[in-house]
């Protein structure tokens, strides 16, 4: 990591107070530099577009309930770039683990800073893997079974293949999303459109 370089964030966070804050706090770091902040998700996504960033720090509350478990997959085309979460309520631990690094509200800057540069070292190692995140077109086979419901030896015998091999690509489909649940893949499925949500669990 270049010490040198100044890295750019985006914060998506409904408080104006808040982005306020965050955003004079880093007008005075050497480090970190916010490009552009939004008030929602949506807005988020039809908004950033053309920018490019090394974090993005956003409030959980701002991912419907339904996309939660699938934090990777709605920040597909920002595969290099750091998930940050932002939190002041509950947010299950779950769904925090899938996040890059997690900022509290109480945190002092100078805690904050640390957590930005963790999360700037876990992008960088994650690269090769992100690079090399498409699934293949058996893996979307399997994924689409687990997303309608099959168990393991019935994806074997609709696919002809066998569990082994089943459970095999189960793993990479896992490694390659960084998703576990069954109720994740079958958004992630959605999201990508590989079922239609009248497909699920037929």
């Amino acid at each position: 990591m270049n010490n040198n370089k100044l890295y750019k964030l985006i914060i998506v966070e409904p408080s104006e107070i808040i982005r306020s804050g965050l955003e004079k706090l880093f007008n005075e770091s050497y480090m970190f530099r916010i490009i552009d902040s939004f008030n929602s998700y949506s807005s988020f996504k039809e908004g950033s577009h053309n920018l490019t960033a090394e974090i993005i720090i956003i409030n959980p509350i701002l991912i419907d309930n339904e996309k939660q478990h699938s934090i990777k997959s709605l920040f597909h085309e920002f595969s290099e770039v750091g998930i940050v979460a932002l939190i002041y309520s509950h947010i299950s631990s779950d769904i925090l683990r899938q996040y890059d690094g997690i900022i509290e509200i109480n945190d002092t800057f100078g805690k904050i800073e640390s957590i930005l540069n963790s999360a700037l070292k876990v992008t960088d190692s994650k690269k090769d893997l992100y690079n090399n995140h498409e699934l293949t077109d058996r893996e979307k086979d399997v994924l689409i079974a687990v997303a309608k419901g099959l168990m393991n030896k019935e994806i074997a015998d609709k696919l002809n293949i066998s569990i082994h091999t089943v459970i095999s690509h189960r793993k990479n489909i896992t490694r390659k999303t960084g998703i576990k649940s069954v109720s994740g893949l079958t958004v992630y499925a959605l999201i990508n459109n590989l079922i239609d949500k009248e497909e699920e669990f037929l």
